[in-house]
């Protein structure tokens, strides 16, 4: 049946993928050390919190449990913070991502899939994005990740490692039960904080820019909801466990959502006046960024649940609404 290790399992999109493997009876283990994520939102499973480079303590995982497949979910996720302080992520995201792997390699797991980014492609010139589409990372975020593409594929030719890397945009929405959901401290997120805005937590959503080459002005962006992202995860991991290939795969919607439609139907599905303000562009920000999932259903399959942003946005609302204050009430 396979067993899996979740590594950074507390965070956001961690909680949701372990949902979905014990809905399917499967055994998980969790490794988180909270730093960002949160305890109440490993809702199965066993939980061990520590730190994914610490290699006395996944030497001691690796000898309990029999893991088939490890799921890394545990890096740092914010562009302007890598500008600031590089030195954390290249840490974080990669170095201690390699210290995971050689003690996979140790134990004999070879089996890993990868949370990856979009960010991978920099400000690609053509959309939707392509697998082929050159990746060329603008920040430390971006590179840090492709880093570790690198590194699994110096690791499948050396060691016979598979590998699947999930290059998606922006994960929204909530668990449909309600009671897992997005939580970050900075949030940072546009449907979160649009929310937010509506439940009066903070002042107006601004819009940066209104003269972008999209239908509207404002950027394009892909949501995609949370539990279809972990539905891709598990497919390519029962692909692996049963002998087939990893790969690379986008994972988006080819249309997308432009800032202003966020907030229109954000508008329509809280049935409250959230506020805007139009403001300056933001340096650096693409006009669309828009994935292509051709691949990813063609090979593994993947059909999204949730093709209809507005039901993608009403899962975040009901999280927002009985968790005003995240996991912590």
């Amino acid at each position: 049946m396979g067993s899996f290790l979740i590594v950074g399992g507390a965070g956001y999109i961690g909680s949701h993928m372990i949902r979905a493997l014990v809905e399917r009876g499967r055994e998980v283990i969790t490794l988180d050390d909270l730093s960002l994520g949160h305890r109440a939102a490993v809702t199965g499973g066993e939980f061990i919190q520590g730190d994914l480079g610490d290699m006395d303590l996944l030497g001691r995982i690796f000898q309990k449990y029999r893991v088939d497949c490890v799921m890394h979910f545990a890096a740092f996720a914010l562009v302007p913070e890598s500008m600031a302080n590089p030195l954390a992520y290249y840490d974080n995201n990669t170095a201690r991502t390699t210290r995971l792997l050689t003690a996979m390699r140790d134990h004999g797991v070879d089996r890993f899939i990868l949370s990856s980014t979009c960010a991978v492609y920099g400000q690609p010139e053509k959309s939707p994005i392509t697998e082929e589409t050159p990746t060329q990372p603008i920040n430390p975020y971006g590179r840090s990740k492709l880093m570790v593409e690198l590194i699994l594929e110096d690791c499948a030719a050396a060691h016979g490692l598979k590998f699947t890397s999930f290059r998606y945009f922006n994960a929204a929405g909530a668990n449909e039960k309600g009671d897992i959901g997005e939580d970050h401290d900075p949030e940072t997120h546009l449907i979160p904080l649009v929310l937010k805005t509506a439940l009066g937590q903070r002042g107006p959503i601004k819009i940066f820019g209104t003269d972008y080459d999209t239908p509207d002005g404002t950027c394009l962006r892909d949501y995609i909801h949370v539990d279809d992202l972990a539905l891709a995860h598990y497919l390519a991991a029962e692909r692996m466990l049963d002998g087939g290939p990893g790969g690379i795969y986008n994972l988006g919607t080819e249309t997308g959502l432009s800032v202003r439609e966020v907030v229109d139907l954000s508008r329509k599905v809280t049935g409250r006046p959230i506020e805007s303000l139009e403001a300056e562009r933001r340096p650096g920000d693409p006009a669309r960024l828009v994935g292509s999932a051709g691949k990813a259903r063609r090979e593994l399959g993947w059909r999204p649940a949730y093709d209809d942003p507005e039901r993608i946005v009403a899962s975040a609302w009901k999280w927002h609404q009985a968790h005003p204050r995240g996991y912590g009430g």
